[in-house]
């Protein structure tokens, strides 16, 4: 497992390349292990802040990469040495994953999205990667209908397991039935599929490693995402003050 954690804005994450993603998901079906993937951005560590269930399940969670160029930046501040490669994010890491799955052998199961959304992305993927192993189930079921949906993953017996309902919905199934899933890696991917299935517009690449893709994903939901871009980051500035006042007192103490 990637041992390397940091810790900025109150939280910790794991600076993982693609490389080192697949890796991870790798080991976990290896040892026949059950692991936690979880991410941070701005947004969710703002929802960490303030939900109980939230930071209950990043302590579950084995790994949590970071997904938001905002906290690469943030983290150089620090004087972490980051890479733009360490900002990873569904949108780049699913077809390395899909490639990965297919060749050894991986089935994959994707909860989440309206219905037949996931359907359409997985018919896309099939196509692309036609040895591809792969279920889908949408996330528009209601809390009588959780035992089937259980009930259809563990039939399906999936190495990987992805839960695409947005923050911080997925975050709350996954801690709630985590004792029901036997499942190797278990990665909560928000719109992922939403993407892949072309419902939602992918942002230019060049945007996310700039760290200008919230601007595309604001102009394209602007009700939807008003309050997460525009709102949410100045509840953080507390955070932010915290953290340079901590790098000053390390400062002062080695100088000693």
């Amino acid at each position: 497992m990637h041992q390397w954690r940091i810790s900025l804005l109150n939280v910790t994450v794991n600076p993982l390349t693609i490389p080192d993603f697949n890796q991870c998901i790798a080991t976990a079906i290896a040892q026949q292990a059950r692991w936690i993937i979880a991410n941070h951005n701005l947004h969710s560590v703002y929802l960490y802040q303030r939900d109980p269930k939230m930071r209950a399940f990043y302590e579950r969670a084995q790994i949590i990469y970071i997904d938001g160029m905002p906290l690469v930046y943030w983290g150089r501040v620090l004087g972490y040495p980051l890479r733009r490669d360490q900002r990873i994010t569904c949108v780049d890491w699913v077809h390395p994953l899909m490639a990965a799955a297919t060749a050894g052998g991986w089935r994959v199961f994707y909860l989440g999205g309206k219905p037949g959304v996931a359907a359409r992305a997985a018919e896309r993927l099939c196509q692309q990667y036609p040895a591809l192993q792969i279920a889908t189930r949408d996330g528009y079921f209601q809390p009588a209908d959780n035992s089937a949906v259980l009930a259809e993953i563990t039939n399906f017996q999936p190495h990987i397991l992805m839960v695409g309902m947005g923050m911080p919905r997925q975050e709350h199934w996954i801690l709630e039935n985590l004792d029901h899933l036997t499942v190797n890696a278990i990665i909560a991917v928000g719109a992922c599929f939403d993407y892949v299935a072309g419902a939602i517009p992918t942002p230019p690449r060049w945007m996310g490693c700039t760290g200008l893709e919230w601007l595309y994903r604001l102009y394209s939901e602007p009700r939807r995402l008003a309050r997460r871009y525009l709102l949410e980051p100045w509840a953080l500035v507390p955070l932010m003050a915290r953290d340079l006042w901590q790098m000053a007192q390390r400062g002062r103490g080695t100088s000693r």
